[in-house]
């Protein structure tokens, strides 16, 4: 049974990729933005209040990166969290130890993105981790 729209707490410290990833997000009803943040010390304060079925994560960034947030969020939320990150190659350590943290998928963002539209097949794939972490939540 699949609920009507699903719940998305955007983390990444860059205010053009949250845009970005926001502009795929929001073009599909399936999901609904409930709230940014711009470090894991912020993502961690909203967690709670928004209560987001899934998690749309970056790795670096100030405060508190990506893996710390999924430490600290792991004892808080049952949210599905899905890497995007520049850094986030399946074979890198960090990569691996947000799977290890619960993580349910990794996806790599577009580099030197100028523009708001993002390259169709990174729009996809994104899309498709959403999908299947609504799912999850679903099951």
């Amino acid at each position: 049974m699949s609920r009507e729209s699903h719940s998305v707490l955007i983390v990444d410290d860059s205010f053009l990729m949250r845009r970005i990833i926001r502009s795929i997000v929001e073009a599909h009803e399936q999901f609904n933005i409930v709230a940014e943040a711009a470090d894991g010390i912020e993502a961690l304060e909203l967690l709670s209040e928004k209560e987001p079925d899934i998690i749309l994560l970056d790795i670096e960034m100030p405060k508190m990166d990506g893996i710390e947030f999924l430490r600290a969020a792991s004892l808080m939320t049952d949210a599905k969290v899905i890497v995007v990150s520049s850094v986030a190659d399946l074979n890198s350590s960090e990569a691996q130890e947000a799977l290890e943290l619960g993580a349910v998928d990794i996806i790599h963002k577009p580099s030197g993105v100028l523009s708001l539209d993002m390259e169709s097949e990174k729009s996809e794939e994104l899309l498709n981790a959403l999908t299947k972490a609504a799912e999850m939540v679903d099951a």
